[in-house]
């Protein structure tokens, strides 16, 4: 009887197939620690949790820094986010026309003449501003998540809430690149902001 050539013996396969797995299996490791990852803090981002709904009426809206959810402090363009906002909002607080338009895109300023805006916004003071999250949705356009606190003469309350002095906020702003600068876009028609009083 011939014995079995060794090309043919089960041990041969062994160790390679040994090796395979176990690469499998750390490759596997890390890929799922890195997916579960907590992703680190980055240092020039301002990190909250929503809590601007325990705030007393009286200290409404809350301080107008526009500060970031660890989820939206995860995404490259944070910074560069919260700063723009930053400056969206400060005009408004500032009645600063003339600062708003360096934040939005050229259709968005051409749906809003100065003394518009400025009726628009006569009383309003905006705050407790949180981006909950930012999502790209091309190298050029972003979606951002975000709540806020407003407070105006009730006047000049939104037609939803007629009345209101105090109204919290949740909308989607969409952002775009403009001469190679982020922009918030125009609005109208694109989201439903959801308002309620505070």
């Amino acid at each position: 009887m011939s014995a079995v050539p060794a090309s043919s013996s089960p041990h041969r396969w062994l160790l390679p197939t040994i090796i395979v797995v176990v690469s499998l299996m750390v490759g596997g490791g890390l890929l799922a620690r890195e997916f579960y990852r907590v992703p680190d803090q980055q240092p020039d981002a301002i990190l909250a949790l929503p809590s601007s709904t325990a705030r007393p009426l009286g200290q409404q809206p809350g301080p107008s820094t526009v500060e970031l959810t660890p989820d939206a402090a995860a995404h490259p363009q944070h910074e560069v986010i919260r700063l723009l906002l930053q400056t969206y909002f400060d005009s408004i607080n500032n009645r600063n026309y003339n600062q708003w338009q360096t934040t939005v895109t050229q259709a968005r300023i051409q749906t809003k003449s100065r003394a518009a805006w400025l009726q628009d916004f006569e009383s309003t003071k905006d705050g407790s501003i949180l981006v909950y999250r930012i999502d790209a949705v091309s190298s050029q356009d972003l979606r951002v998540l975000l709540g806020f606190t407003s407070v105006q003469d009730p006047r000049s309350a939104p037609q939803e809430l007629p009345g209101a002095s105090c109204v919290q906020w949740k909308l989607t702003l969409p952002v775009t690149l403009e001469s190679g600068h982020w922009k918030v876009d125009t609005v109208a028609g694109y989201t439903t902001p959801e308002a309620i009083k505070c």
